[in-house]
């Protein structure tokens, strides 16, 4: 997708209502952990915010995704956004969003031109309520991952994830007890699924429904 033409849609789209629940639930995980989509969120839960960020490379537009190194946790070697949790010297989620973006692929805040925000996405697993922050920036930035925080960067092209054929399904078993039906994107021969395939459903709603 042409560059200026993504930035005119998702300039105009993020003003109004999202579709939220509506595209998150295309990608999720089945059976669904309702616990997502509850109006009241457990009190102690956590924020987080990621940045999807944009760049023109030639005619087409890409983003970055990182791939987590494998560590004991619920996300380990998993792809996802860059981002992470909200600290105290943050005054808000797109602050979040910059500073993790900076510290995990060394893209400079100062750099960062924001749009917005899409919908709020809540993870059971972890308990964080996840903001996805939606920039630009107007050149190919230089990335250069964290190596204890990511294992590689993925520049993701947005013509591929608009293509219903990178869309596949897969059975995962979590753990013995649970086993899920898991729709996800393939991109650069990874399987990107849970919270950040939901978000990028919702990214492809919002550019398809122009």
């Amino acid at each position: 997708m042409d560059f200026d033409q993504l930035i005119f849609i998702l300039e105009k789209k993020l003003k109004e209502p999202l579709p939220g629940k509506e595209a998150h639930l295309l990608m999720a995980p089945q059976p669904i952990d309702l616990r997502r989509f509850e109006p009241k969120l457990p009190p102690h839960h956590r924020k987080s915010g990621v940045l999807l960020l944009f760049y023109p490379d030639s005619r087409n537009t890409f983003f970055p995704l990182i791939k987590r190194p494998d560590y004991p946790g619920v996300h380990g070697g998993q792809i996802s956004l860059p981002g992470g949790k909200m600290e105290p010297e943050d005054l808000n989620v797109i602050q979040t969003a910059l500073r993790e973006a900076e510290e995990e692929i060394g893209i400079g805040r100062d750099e960062i031109n924001i749009l917005g925000k899409m919908t709020e996405l809540y993870i059971p697993t972890s308990n964080f309520l996840v903001s996805p922050v939606v920039g630009y920036v107007t050149s190919v930035p230089e990335m250069t991952p964290e190596e204890k925080e990511v294992q590689r960067i993925i520049s993701a092209q947005v013509s591929q994830v608009l293509d219903l054929g990178i869309r596949k399904r897969k059975n995962l078993d979590i753990h013995p007890s649970l086993k899920l039906d898991t729709p996800y994107f393939e991109i650069d021969g990874e399987m990107v699924w849970g919270a950040t395939a939901m978000i990028l459903s919702e990214l492809t709603w919002l550019l398809s429904s122009e």
